[in-house]
């Protein structure tokens, strides 16, 4: 397995355990932003898409849903993650 793939795969697991998710898809958007701010030299995990459908966001605002998304991917935020955009699946 490649670093890209184990770091995708961590990110799957983590979404997993703390929402255990209906849908997951962990997209790394990296490749698309190489030179900008936040990008790094290996080229993946500074810029990711999560499209994700919870039990877990049953009654929450999008707002409540995203926060759930963040607090889950707090330990990548503090160690590079630089941008996250979220899809709320219906």
């Amino acid at each position: 397995m490649s670093l890209q793939t184990d770091y995708a795969d961590a990110i799957s697991r983590t979404l997993t355990d703390r929402l255990a998710p209906s849908q997951l898809e962990v997209i790394d958007e990296s490749a698309d932003h190489a030179g900008h701010v936040g990008a790094n030299a290996d080229g993946f995990g500074t810029h990711l898409r999560v499209r994700i459908a919870s039990p877990a966001f049953a009654g929450k605002t999008r707002v409540a849903k995203h926060r759930l998304v963040y607090d889950a991917m707090q330990n990548f935020i503090d160690q590079g993650l630089h941008a996250l955009a979220i899809d709320i699946l219906d």
